[in-house]
């Protein structure tokens, strides 16, 4: 397997304001290194957790540093580089690149429709102007663009996209990468709910925001999978899913914050429009926390 980087938990920081609405960097360094000291096998800024879509170019380019800066090469990095189009995408993968990211990751972002062909062309041109790998990042529920497999398979063919992240929540999309692609093929699972199923279906990371929250039973499923201990990694599993189902649910971005908090960790503000849950919705998170760390 050429030039993949990223195996086991991969953890979504959260991107942190302060009062003002402003990028809180050393706050986000210090959550950062909370991800690595607990045990993520990497670190991905700028993804959906990090409302990546909300931040100026220079925004982008300040938590690109901060991430590459605070990891100092113990895990590897992937950072999102997305943007609408291809002329800022191509600009931010070769920002992330020369800041020393390890990969990025790229969602086609659209507002029209995009083609097949399009978006070929799109990830294509990028991976001319870097050297370093792409992950292809599909998930239709945030971008508007869902990816089918035949789509995903033409990506792979581009030399340097290597991995895939799919977050459609089809499981059977997996078993269609393993299945066409074999065992080769390097893909991840962004959807918190199927861990457990996409583990089993041969994906070899999981691109996550919960080890913000619970990074020992994140960690301890990928362990018991990789020991082939299938058992254990259902009760670890099914302790942890009602958390990874509130999450997604709620809005990542919305409930890491407000876990954070619960934990006695300072998770910083949201950037309007986004708001903190509501009093009922934290006293539930709170409750679900409650049983998972006690």
């Amino acid at each position: 397997m050429k030039n993949v980087p990223f195996k086991g938990v991969i953890a979504y920081p959260i991107t942190p304001f302060d009062e003002n609405e402003k990028v809180d960097i050393p706050l986000f360094k210090k959550l950062t290194e909370r991800l690595i000291l607990s045990g993520s096998h990497g670190i991905a800024p700028l993804g959906s957790t990090g409302v990546m879509p909300y931040l100026s170019d220079e925004e982008k380019e300040a938590v690109t540093e901060a991430t590459i800066e605070q990891t100092k090469g113990r895990v590897p990095t992937l950072v999102g580089v997305s943007n609408l189009t291809t002329d800022k995408t191509v600009h931010h993968a070769k920002f992330a690149e020369k800041a020393g990211a390890d990969a990025v990751m790229i969602i086609p972002m659209s507002y029209w429709k995009l083609t097949d062909d399009e978006i070929v062309a799109h990830y294509d041109t990028v991976a001319s102007q870097i050297s370093i790998p792409i992950m292809a990042y599909n998930n239709p529920a945030t971008s508007g663009v869902d990816m089918s497999p035949a789509l995903l398979k033409r990506l792979l063919e581009i030399p340097n996209v290597t991995m895939i992240k799919e977050s459609s929540g089809d499981i059977q999309r997996m078993h269609y990468l393993r299945k066409e692609l074999g065992e080769d093929v390097a893909f991840y699972n962004g959807s918190n709910p199927l861990a457990l199923a996409a583990f089993t279906a041969g994906a070899r990371g999981w691109c996550t925001a919960a080890p913000n929250l619970i990074p020992e039973l994140n960690v301890d499923l990928y362990k018991a999978v990789e020991e082939g201990n299938m058992e254990k990694a259902r009760e670890v599993f099914y302790r942890q899913f009602d958390l990874l189902k509130f999450i997604v649910s709620k809005g990542l971005p919305r409930a890491v914050k407000a876990g954070l908090n619960i934990l006695g960790e300072e998770g910083g503000n949201l950037r309007n429009p986004l708001k903190p849950l509501s009093p009922g919705e934290t006293e539930e998170l709170k409750n679900i926390i409650k049983t998972l760390v006690n």
